[in-house]
């Protein structure tokens, strides 16, 4: 099995990685078997340029004449891979901690996995991984879970065979280290197929030169996540719940959750009781974009979360507001001012907005409160006894 047989080219973007890029680029045409390597030079400023000169025709070398970034090195180099007919292209880094070796294990991963993105997976637990290289790993995991609902050990790998055919009608505007996230979350929201593959890595602080900027390029990444967490919310989310909810029916798919083993009664109840908390607590606009993704930091039951966050349903929504109205009257000293929801104007929710924020809260706790004790005493009863 050669590259040939999946029509994959191997991708190589480099910027002023003089130390390591010979031995890659020699590693990947040992396994080439003839086929495009591409190497592109990201604007280096180092002898870079003589090193890829010496390969002549063995290489096709794409030159960015001053440094643009990674993602838009990635994204010509996609181009000129799909403008010469390839079906596949594999990526791996120039920094030398990934090893060509490999290769055949992603070869036998796309024959056995027609079409899927395969990512190399590092053991980022292994003796040298830079502890912030394990720390944005897992942040970048944690992420990518929010945002398509999928769990990869590693998302920050920068050796991949990506498919060629959805990145044609795929629309990509990051341009830096943000855009190997960007990639993966779309193709994830396209259905497109994940698979893992164990990887060997290096990491020698003598050789391995990183051009990763800790703020700037992290800044950059938590602005792409607040957009793709935004779009999940209001759109792919939404999505996916409506095709799961078909294919199985809702009131089933609540069912079998809340009966289902391998959760306690006491799990299964905070997550209801937040629920009913996160749909009460008066951050309309963002209850969900603040509850997803701290009820799967937690853990909890997403379905059982959800459907009790649903409390808010518009027909209900100017019952809660006007329940939290009353219940900060009880406490706030200007008691309330609203005597039904028919009352409700904008001038009344301006005059009346401490009370209301402080009595939304309270109701949050409480109705959480309740919805954990009711839903724990509920499921005591239906539960089959272990």
């Amino acid at each position: 099995m050669t590259l040939s047989d999946i029509q994959c080219c191997v991708i190589i973007p480099t910027y002023n990685n003089r130390n390591t890029l010979r031995r890659v680029i020699d590693g990947v045409l040992h396994y080439a078997s003839g086929q495009e390597v591409i190497v592109v030079n990201d604007g280096s400023t180092d002898d870079t340029m003589q090193i890829l000169a010496g390969y002549g025709v063995k290489i096709r070398v794409l030159d960015n004449l001053v440094n643009k970034g990674k993602g838009f090195s990635l994204r010509k180099a996609f181009a000129e891979a799909i403008r010469l007919g390839f079906e596949n292209a594999i990526t791996i880094d120039s920094d030398g901690q990934h090893l060509p070796s490999d290769i055949p294990l992603f070869i036998e991963a796309a024959i056995q996995n027609p079409g899927a993105l395969l990512m190399g997976s590092r053991n980022m637990a292994q003796e040298g991984v830079p502890g912030k290289s394990s720390f944005g790993n897992k942040f970048s995991n944690f992420w990518f879970k929010v945002e398509t609902g999928l769990t990869l050990p590693d998302t920050q790998t920068g050796f991949r065979l990506y498919p060629l055919g959805p990145l044609k009608k795929m629309s990509l505007f990051t341009t830096k280290f943000e855009t190997e996230i960007e990639v993966i979350v779309k193709m994830a929201w396209k259905d497109v197929p994940i698979v893992p593959i164990n990887i060997q890595v290096i990491y020698d602080k003598n050789e391995r030169v990183t051009h990763f900027r800790p703020f700037r390029d992290f800044t950059r990444i938590s602005i792409l996540n607040t957009w793709l967490v935004t779009l999940t919310l209001v759109y792919y989310l939404p999505k996916r719940l409506f095709r799961y909810i078909k294919k199985k029916g809702l009131w089933k798919i609540i069912r079998d959750e809340a009966l289902k083993p391998g959760e306690t009664n006491v799990s299964k109840a905070k997550s209801i009781g937040f629920g009913f908390f996160m749909g009460i607590v008066p951050i309309w606009g963002f209850q969900l974009m603040v509850g997803i993704p701290l009820s799967m930091y937690f853990r909890m039951n997403k379905v059982l979360f959800l459907t009790a966050a649903h409390i808010s349903i518009p027909p209900a929504i100017p019952f809660i507001i006007y329940a939290s109205y009353k219940f900060g009257g009880l406490f706030y000293r200007n008691g309330a001012q609203i005597t039904s929801a028919d009352n409700l104007t904008l001038e009344s929710i301006n005059v009346n907005f401490v009370q209301y924020v402080f009595g939304g809260t309270l109701l949050a706790v409480a109705a959480g409160i309740a919805g954990f004790i009711a839903s724990f005493l509920l499921l005591a009863m239906l539960r089959p006894k272990r």
